[in-house]
């Protein structure tokens, strides 16, 4: 059988999304292998959402991790982290239930980002009024222009504000070159060594006028191993604990393993040629054009046709598959695709050998 195949496939309905522990594993120790010290990581936990993975990592020696929702960061404590970031501006009620999280894990250490005057006042009051020092990081935006702000004059009065005030702690820079995917490994790498040197420069200047600046956290997974070679940089992949069909089809030089397959069957033949599969939205990432899953045992599948439930394909195959045939695919983009599912099916030595609860893909759990 193929390592992604399953013996018992009556055990498993579709659609429904296969974890291969194993070869996550690898993919963790790759990781660590590639930074040189557990320490420097700071996996972004977006990817899976499981408190199974981030016990994993904390037993290999990864304590720090990056989150985007209060519910994942609230999950990532509660396995054993001692220290999560928020990587998102905190507004409105988000400030309250943040600070009810710092107040009910007080041993691990909580941060998070700011990038506006308003945000960095607010979250102060907030904390003052319930005694609790919150440690924060500058967003600086080094291209993307999604969230944060440029290294410059305006990012080293908003570090000012923050140290100015008695209830938060500067606690560093967070820069995220997410735009940066070139396929060419020599193009990235002198794209995110241009992106990153307004970084610098500021942290140097900061450090200059008295501040402190414990750490600088950088990159994502296609920046992964540039930021790796940097000493003191704390680095953030996230997708390659996972890894998927687009970052495997664009950034060949990064060697981490499939660890994540959809399982889907054929529930119609409308026509000789084409099938109809129950890999509908709901299943499978459906924000970016086709092909949004890669089959792995059927390879020459055209799709036609994608709604809530249905994904119709042609394939020269079609006339050999029964109805209930299953069939593979990598996902394009594995982050959502796992946010669509409640639960995923761990997968051990081709069996398929239980169900473990995708926990923060909910946006509250707690507080």
């Amino acid at each position: 059988m193929n390592w992604f195949e399953i013996q018992n496939p009556d055990e498993v309905p579709s659609p429904a999304l296969l974890l291969y522990p194993d070869r996550i594993e690898e993919n963790i120790r790759r990781m660590i292998s590639m930074v040189g010290d557990a320490g420097r990581l700071r996996p972004h936990m977006k990817t899976h959402k499981l408190p199974e993975l981030i016990r994993r990592q904390v037993e290999l020696g990864i304590t720090k991790f990056k989150c985007a929702t209060i519910a994942e960061a609230e999950m990532t404590a509660s396995c054993g982290a001692l220290d999560v970031l928020l990587a998102y501006q905190l507004i409105g009620p988000n400030i309250r239930r943040f600070l009810a999280l710092c107040r009910k894990f007080q041993n691990v250490q909580f941060s998070c980002v700011v990038d506006d005057p308003r945000a960095v006042a607010a979250l102060a009051e907030a904390a003052r009024s319930t005694g609790v020092r919150v440690q924060v990081l500058l967003d600086l935006d080094i291209g993307q222009h999604r969230t944060g702000l440029p290294a410059n004059d305006a990012a080293f009065d908003l570090y000012r504000q923050v140290a100015g005030e008695s209830s938060l702690l500067p606690a560093g820079l967070h820069a995220y070159d997410g735009h940066l995917s070139d396929s060419d490994p020599v193009q990235r790498a002198a794209k995110a060594d241009e992106a990153f040197a307004p970084v610098e420069k500021l942290r140097q200047r900061l450090l200059d006028a008295g501040f402190t600046v414990p750490r600088v956290i950088a990159g994502g997974t296609p920046t992964f191993p540039i930021h790796a070679r940097r000493a003191g940089v704390e680095c953030s992949p996230g997708t390659c604990v996972l890894w998927d069909a687009g970052y495997a089809t664009k950034l060949a030089d990064l060697d981490f393993l499939t660890a994540a397959v959809l399982l889907t069957r054929v529930v119609s033949k409308p026509t000789p040629t084409r099938l109809c599969l129950d890999l509908g939205h709901k299943a499978v990432a459906s924000e970016m054009p086709h092909p949004r899953v890669v089959f792995l045992n059927l390879k020459d599948a055209q799709p036609v046709m994608h709604s809530e439930e249905h994904l119709v394909v042609e394939s020269s195959q079609a006339e050999n598959l029964e109805i209930g045939h299953c069939i593979y695919g990598i996902p394009w983009h594995v982050c959502p695709t796992v946010a669509l599912h409640s639960q995923i099916v761990a997968v051990r030595d081709g069996i398929a050998a239980g169900q473990w609860e995708v926990t923060a893909r909910r946006r509250v759990l707690t507080v």
